[in-house]
């Protein structure tokens, strides 16, 4: 798939993948890069970065603070998850505390969205 490049992107993306959050380097450390399955992190999509990108599934999930929650974070949110959609994709979203709480229901939950064992 091709999407709309944009070399800004590309810095920040960078950099977010060596400032990730801590919610973050737990999906990324202790899930993703045991599944078996190709991902990316920070991978930019037009003009969105997304937190992490399972091109083989179509699949994006995305790990939400605080700001998200707010009015203007959950207009943005809208916006990209229709652009996101709009690419043939599908986007899931799990809070911070989702991950720290739930750790295990997040990864059964994406686990059931790749079409894998859980």
């Amino acid at each position: 798939m091709n999407f709309l490049n944009n070399p800004a992107n590309k810095a920040n993306a960078q950099r977010l993948r060596r400032e990730m959050t801590k919610e973050e380097r737990h999906l990324w450390y202790d899930f993703f890069k045991t599944v078996g399955i190709s991902a990316n992190r920070q991978k930019p999509i037009g003009t969105y970065i997304v937190d992490f990108y399972f091109a083989s599934a179509k699949l994006v999930v995305e790990l939400d603070g605080g700001q998200h929650y707010e009015e203007e974070g959950q207009k943005h949110d809208e916006r990209r998850d229709r652009f996101l959609r709009e690419q043939g994709l599908t986007v899931l979203r799990y809070s911070n505390a989702d991950v720290n709480r739930n750790f295990r229901g997040v990864c059964e939950d994406i686990m059931r969205h790749l079409d894998m064992e859980v």
